[in-house]
């Protein structure tokens, strides 16, 4: 099982709209990756490890898929629209981690 992690940092000046995120942006991509995507989850952060700190992300996207081909395979063909949208909920460009789930 393959996981794209999409990191969003919570840092000065940084705008995030976890309602657009979770009501347009991730219903749009799950129809465009279609029977590719095997799951998805979604993290909003609201602490830092200390007590009363700033936490590191202000959201996470997980999207979960079979393999790195099959995950190259769909989001390829829709990358630029699903791209097009992230100026629709944030200003802040985000960090992709592709990882192999062991456990």
């Amino acid at each position: 099982m393959i996981k794209l992690t999409v990191l969003y940092a919570n840092k000065d000046g940084g705008r995030f709209d976890m309602d657009y995120y979770c009501k347009k942006h991730f219903p749009m991509v799950q129809a465009k990756l279609g029977a590719a995507l095997k799951g998805v989850a979604i993290e909003q952060g609201i602490s830092g490890g200390a007590p009363g700190s700033r936490p590191a992300y202000a959201a996470i996207g997980h999207l979960y898929f079979d393999s790195v081909d099959s995950y190259q395979k769909a989001f390829g063909r829709h990358a630029a629209a699903i791209m097009a949208d992230i100026p629709n909920y944030t200003n802040v460009e985000p960090t992709v981690l592709v990882s192999e789930v062991k456990m």
